[in-house]
């Protein structure tokens, strides 16, 4: 089984800085594209950044300039700092990971459980 797990998060003033991390476990066979998606209440789930397995990253232009993602392949996690923080970048933020596990062919893409963000004015 695999499993995402988030940490991170957290209440900030605006123009503050935050950074969420993630960590993939299990039984897995590779890991390709891993990012960092959001939802805020009646809105439909948007990606916020994502990064290759070779580091090629693509952020949502809300976010480019203010957040970075990062990620380490020898230990299957990804990390996205968050700065120049607005209040709407307040959302529910979730992992995502395309993967293969072992023992199959199939790439998947799995979620973690997601963790909140919410920024003060």
């Amino acid at each position: 089984q695999v499993q995402l797990v988030e940490s991170g998060g957290g209440l900030v003033q605006a123009g503050g800085s935050l950074r969420l991390s993630c960590a993939a476990s299990g039984s897995i066979f590779r890991i390709d594209t891993m990012g960092w998606y959001r939802q805020a209440p009646g809105k439909q789930r948007e990606l916020v950044a994502s990064i290759t397995n070779v580091g090629s990253t693509n952020y949502a232009d809300s976010v480019k300039g203010r957040f970075t993602i990062s990620r380490d392949n020898a230990k299957n996690t990804v990390d996205l700092r968050m700065s120049s923080l607005k209040p709407e970048d307040t959302s529910y933020y979730y992992c995502n990971a395309e993967l293969v596990a072992a023992g199959t062919f199939l790439k998947i893409k799995y979620w973690g459980q997601g963790t909140q963000v919410t920024v003060s004015s």
